[in-house]
């Protein structure tokens, strides 16, 4: 084809999709010495737009376009022709270089007012946004229903004006209208991310274990004090754990067990482990609470490692001490990179999860940090939040797609 010679047109089309559609109009094109430029499409409640930006002769263009549009009254969709200058297309391959984001909303529903906020904010930090996608399945009309689930995937092209200023714009976005958000740079790491390690109390379960021991003890209400104290990061997490420990001293062993087959599960976690176990995750517990229900849930769920404290038990009853170090927030960002060295894995593909201000050097150091239903002083210091679902919310952060998973992965 002689390069002097040629046109660049862009063609849009819309309309009722059915199986065919885009074989009939490329079928057109591939009778004629076509270069296809580029090419998408989107099926939104079964209405398609497709686009197609083609290089051609200038003396086959007429006949394409007369062509297509015999083919497109035929099919009954609409079709339109934009003539695309040389200058133009040189400035878009240009943009091919930029930086690219994923910004993914998420929440019970998904609201035309917090998707306006949201694009806003892009747009004023100079991002523009490539392609839209639903990772959540149809949305019911019944809004009742149990563990409903929205979420929306953004491609986002450019380079943010002030990356802090649109974090912390969108933090108050998310805060403001009940929904959840991570934004990401889009790199071949978070596309392929394979350790995730999580927090264990308040996190993976809906309590804190030291909390129901010392109920159980009868010192529950200066256990749980001490506790929230520690998790909004009032005082030592080391300190606040001796002190609590010591108060469980005589306690039975016999509690843990029947503490442990009665923990409250939290949302999603079912679903979670079972999507990142069928597609080769790596799995941790990193827990400042103990072993045993560690263990436990290791069992329950086939978790791959479980780092957390050993009570010491001595005649069956618990002595108030403890047994080897304590995994305090800066051993447990250690252990995160220790075992993404044993695995071999960058610690650009691993994931941390969790709630308390001890989680936070884990989650800063880990590729993807995720505060889950976190205390303030975390949700302020993460730069992804999950705090409108359930644990499951984390699949979709990973660019999971709910029609990509089995009828188990979707329940």
């Amino acid at each position: 084809m002689d390069k002097t010679n040629t046109e660049l047109v862009l063609i849009r089309i819309s309309g009722l999709d059915r199986p065919g559609l885009t074989a009939s109009i490329t079928d057109i094109l591939s009778g004629y010495d076509v270069d296809i430029m580029d090419i998408g499409q989107a099926d939104i409640h079964s209405t398609l737009s497709l686009g197609i930006l083609f290089k051609c002769s200038e003396q086959d263009s007429g006949n394409i376009m007369k062509n297509l549009l015999f083919k497109a009254s035929e099919l009954g969709i609409n079709i339109r022709f934009y003539p695309i200058s040389r200058e133009e297309y040189e400035e878009w391959v240009s943009m091919q270089g930029k930086n690219r984001y994923i910004l993914t909303l998420l929440g019970r529903k998904l609201t035309a007012q917090q998707i306006a906020g949201a694009t806003k904010i892009l747009a004023n930090q100079g991002l523009n946004i490539d392609a839209i996608r639903r990772l959540t399945g149809r949305v019911p009309l019944d809004e009742q229903k149990a563990r409903v689930r929205a979420c929306i995937e953004f491609s986002v092209r450019g380079t943010p004006r002030n990356i802090d200023e649109l974090q912390g714009e969108l933090m108050r976005l998310s805060s403001t209208l009940e929904m959840d958000f991570s934004f990401q740079k889009d790199t071949m790491y978070r596309r392929m991310r394979r350790l995730i390690c999580f927090d264990m109390d308040s996190t993976l379960i809906e309590t804190e274990v030291i909390d129901e021991l010392a109920k159980r003890a009868g010192v529950g209400e200066q256990v749980q004090e001490i506790t929230e104290r520690a998790m909004r990061g009032e005082i030592d997490f080391r300190e606040s754990f001796k002190e609590r420990v010591a108060l469980l001293k005589g306690l039975d062993e016999s509690v843990m067990k029947d503490i442990a087959e009665n923990l409250p599960i939290t949302e999603g976690v079912e679903r979670l482990m079972y999507v990142l176990k069928r597609y080769g995750y790596k799995i941790a517990i990193l827990s400042g609470g103990f072993t045993y229900f560690g263990n436990y849930l290791k069992e329950c769920f086939g978790i791959d490692y479980v780092y957390a404290n050993n009570l010491e038990i001595v005649d069956g009853k618990l002595t108030g001490r403890y047994v080897g170090d304590i995994v305090d927030g800066k051993r447990k960002a250690e252990l995160l990179q220790l075992i993404a060295q044993v695995e071999n894995v960058d610690i650009a593909q691993t994931i941390a999860v969790g709630d308390g201000a001890n989680d936070l050097p884990m989650l800063s150091v880990a590729g993807l940090g995720i505060a889950f239903h976190a205390k303030p002083k975390v949700k302020a210091n993460a730069k992804q939040s999950i705090n409108t679902i359930g644990l499951d919310g984390v699949l979709y952060f990973l660019g999971f797609k709910d029609s990509y998973l089995d009828e188990r992965g979707n329940s």
